[in-house]
Formats: structure tokens, C-alpha cells, sequence
């Protein structure tokens, strides 16, 4: 006799199952972005001393561009909503003094949100946090998956910044516990505790370390955690953010919510390419679907497929779909399959008609359609950090490159002949060769001769 599922997993494989139909969202106008709700003073984050620059680290990663006008362009997201935000724990060593702070990309600022417990670990832990609404009124059911991407990209470029030091990154820590470490509300407690705003949802945390931490002290969301009910600043109310989500919008912030329940935490050390430079980070696009055209060099693609297969190996596997005189689908280790996946990848993703004529797309897959909750965030929370590891490789090789995010009807174990609904995509990144050099200015003496002149009897000179 079979055993029925779990109640708790029905709802998730059905939210699951819709993301991934050809259900086409409900139109809505665009909605601003609300202003940012943490108040107090900003400080700068480059104090004095300090073996972890969080000023360079976040200027880096997650802080709008000076070049760009105040538009927020650090790392992809769906539909450039950027719902993540940061809250910083700073212990000991670290370019801030210690405490809880709010981070404002826009104005690169740490806003002090309360004290840090006697006993905080050395360096700084980032919390990353979702804000949903924005995604959801443009993305409707398909936004929770896009949500964990945009997620584990942030964690990316964030991981990258504050690489080559010290880095580890957890995709699995328990939401409570996030939350009390940062000192925010529990999600069930938000709309009671901080009436008139919008509840942000942690899902990952970073530790920015300065290094020779004893071994003791490698959970560091414990000690903030313990001290959860000391003083902290609430956000400040804004107009509609405190209006009770309805339909959409609380399917997905209670879905992510229950996504965020775990045990203990695991910490991955983060590791950034030798070509990736603090110039590849800050010149970082995604390029305009009509240059990812032409195909990168064999050897290149190999490199940047390795690095978004090594980035997470607890995350899901990755693939390269090629084109060209031998097209194929092509793993780190060699061929899997044979023929031009891309023209049907187009279609899977939204219909996306230039995916067709891509130079490659690498595609994070896995995640079946009965996957336990842990396997469901883990496995998108890595794909959206891989992704972002190698699409910095890919602009360090000079490659051009443009996330891809949003797959329907993506089933790429059944589209090779295995078993249904066991293999989807989960993510893509689409590369292109670099952009053909300007052909240099043509010297005096390369010009063409102009024609010899008629002569005396009107008829042209011939050699």
C-alpha cells in the first residue's frame, strides 16, 4: 500500500507544478518601489581599520552603481525589481563598529538598527532578505521560484565582493533563526509587531570572516540569535505596505516561509574564479538578447560550465546547450545528447525566440516535481548562486552573458526519454562570444588609387 504524502507537501507541489505550466500571469500595472523603510542615520561603511572592508564588499555587490544614475544594477534579477535586502551583524574586526544595521543600496549606507550581543563572532553576517510584492504583481505564480534566484544571485555577487577572503555562505539556514538573528519579525508576527509595512523574508545568510576564527565559533547566527529580544529598530510605516497581502502575494510569502523551515546550518566556503577582479565585478551586464548571437570558443564555455558546475556541489547539475556543426547538450564531463536543444529551450522559456539562435545556454537542472521543501530552496537557491559565479567568469573571459529565469513545461529528463517530471530546468545562462574588435583606421597609404584621369583623347589609361 502506497503511503500518502504529507499534508504540508501538497501545497508546495501544487504551487510547484503551477510555476512550471504554461498559466500566463495576469497583466498589472508596474509597481514602484517603495522607499526604504529602515530610518535613523546612515553611516559610511569604510571606517577605520577593520579586516573586513564591508565599504568594498558591498560597493562591489550590492550598492546601485554612481555610473547608473541610482538604478539598481549590482547583480541580475527578475524583471530589475532587486526585491533582496541585507541586514549586516558586525562583530568585532570589521569597518563598522559592532551592532545591527539595515544596508541601503541606493545611498550605500548602514542604518543602526540596535547593539550587537557581548559575544558576537568576529566579522560580519550578512542576512538576505526577500521582499516580495513588486515580483508578485509582475510575475503572479510564477514569482517564488524567481524570488530564490534573485536570492541566490545577491548571495553571489556578494560572496564574490568579499572574496578572496574569508567567505562562507549557507543556502539552508532554519528562517526563525534568520530572522531572530537579524532581529526582524517572524512572518506569522509581522503585520502585529511592525503594523504598515511590507514583511521581509530571510533565506540566506553569509559570514564574512577576518579569519583564524576557532572552530567553536563556526555557527555564527547563534550568538545574534540568542539575543533576539534586545532592543532593535522596527521599520518605519509607509502608505499600502501594511494592506493584508491577499491571493497571490500571501500564497507566496506563507509558501516562502514554509521553504525557510530547517535545522542547523551548513557553511560553504566561497571561492571566486583567479580571473574574476574587482573591474570584472563593477562592469558586470547582462547583455541585450540580439549580441549572444555569435558562439564562445569551446574552451571558454568549458571553463565558465565547470565553475557554475563547482560554484554549489550541493546544488543541482548543469548542462550546456550548443548549436553549431555539432549540436548537442554537453555536461562538464562530456557529451549528454545529441541535436540543437535550443529552439525548444526558446519555447520553455517563455517563448523567448532569441534563446533559438543563442550562442549557448548552460541550464541548472534537477529538482523533481515531488522534491521535499529542502530540495525545492536548496535547489533553486544554488542555481541562482551559480549562475551568479559564472556569469562574473563569463565577463572575466570577455563573454557576454544574460540570465534566464522563468521555464515552463521544462522537463529535460522527459524530453531525453527518462522518467517524467523528475529532471527540470531550473535556471539558464545564455553566452555569447565577446564582441568583434573595431577594425582599426585606415592609413593613407592602404586607401584605394583613386582612377586614372581620362586622357587627351577621352579615353581612360589601362595598366
Amino acid at each position: 500500500m502506497t503511503q500518502a504524502p504529507p499534508a504540508a507537501s501538497t501545497p508546495l507541489r501544487r504551487a510547484l507544478a503551477e510555476a512550471r505550466s504554461p498559466r500566463v500571469p495576469r497583466t498589472v500595472p508596474y509597481v514602484p518601489e517603495r522607499a526604504f523603510p529602515w530610518g535613523g542615520p546612515g553611516l559610511p561603511l569604510g571606517g577605520p581599520g577593520g579586516a573586513v572592508d564591508l565599504d568594498r564588499a558591498l560597493r562591489l555587490s550590492l550598492a546601485a552603481p554612481r555610473e547608473a544614475g541610482g538604478r539598481l544594477r549590482p547583480a541580475p534579477s527578475a524583471g530589475a525589481l532587486h526585491p533582496i535586502r541585507a541586514h549586516l551583524l558586525i562583530g568585532p574586526g570589521c569597518s563598522l563598529p559592532p551592532g545591527r544595521y539595515a544596508y541601503d543600496p541606493r545611498t550605500h549606507r548602514a542604518h543602526s538598527r540596535g547593539p550587537a550581543p557581548a559575544d558576537a563572532p568576529p566579522g560580519a553576517v550578512a542576512v538576505l532578505t526577500v521582499v516580495a510584492s513588486r515580483t508578485v504583481a509582475h510575475y503572479g505564480h510564477r514569482a517564488w521560484p524567481l524570488l530564490l534566484l534573485d536570492a541566490g544571485h545577491a548571495a553571489a555577487a556578494l560572496a564574490l565582493a568579499a572574496a578572496p577572503g574569508d567567505v562562507r555562505v549557507s543556502l539552508d539556514a532554519d528562517g526563525t533563526e534568520l530572522a531572530a538573528a537579524a532581529g526582524l519579525p517572524r512572518a506569522a508576527e509581522w503585520e502585529a509587531r511592525c503594523p504598515g509595512t511590507e514583511p521581509e523574508l530571510p533565506l540566506v545568510a553569509l559570514w564574512l570572516s577576518p579569519g583564524g576564527t576557532p572552530a567553536r565559533e563556526r555557527d555564527p547566527l547563534a550568538a545574534w540569535s540568542s539575543h533576539s529580544r534586545s532592543r532593535t529598530a522596527a521599520p518605519l510605516p509607509q502608505p499600502d505596505a501594511g494592506t493584508a497581502p491577499t491571493g497571490e502575494l500571501a500564497a507566496a510569502q506563507s509558501l516562502l516561509d514554509h521553504l525557510a523551515r530547517a535545522s542547523r546550518p551548513t557553511w560553504h566556503p566561497a571561492h571566486r574564479p583567479a580571473s574574476v577582479t574587482d573591474d570584472t565585478l563593477r562592469t558586470r551586464r547582462s547583455a541585450d538578447p540580439a549580441d549572444l548571437t555569435p558562439p564562445p570558443a569551446p574552451e571558454l564555455l568549458a571553463q565558465v560550465l565547470t565553475t557554475a558546475q563547482a560554484a554549489r556541489p550541493d546544488g543541482p547539475a548543469w548542462v550546456a546547450a550548443v548549436g553549431g556543426d555539432a549540436p548537442g547538450l554537453r555536461m562538464p564531463a562530456g557529451p549528454l545528447a545529441s541535436g540543437d536543444a535550443r529552439p525548444t529551450l526558446a519555447r520553455w522559456a517563455a517563448g523567448q525566440r532569441w534563446i533559438g539562435t543563442a550562442g549557448a545556454v548552460l541550464l541548472a537542472h534537477g529538482c523533481p516535481a515531488d522534491a521535499p521543501s529542502a530540495v525545492v530552496r536548496g535547489s533553486h537557491l544554488a542555481a541562482g548562486y551559480a549562475a551568479g559565479a559564472a556569469q562574473a567568469h563569463a565577463t572575466a573571459l570577455g563573454l557576454r552573458s544574460r540570465p534566464i529565469g522563468s521555464w515552463q513545461q521544462a522537463d529535460l529528463g522527459a524530453a531525453l526519454g527518462d522518467a517524467p517530471g523528475q529532471d527540470w530546468i531550473i535556471h539558464g545562462l545564455a553566452l555569447a562570444a565577446p564582441p568583434a574588435p573595431p577594425a582599426p583606421p585606415e592609413s593613407p597609404h592602404q586607401r584605394t588609387p583613386h582612377p586614372a584621369p581620362p586622357t587627351s583623347s577621352g579615353k581612360e589609361e589601362r595598366p
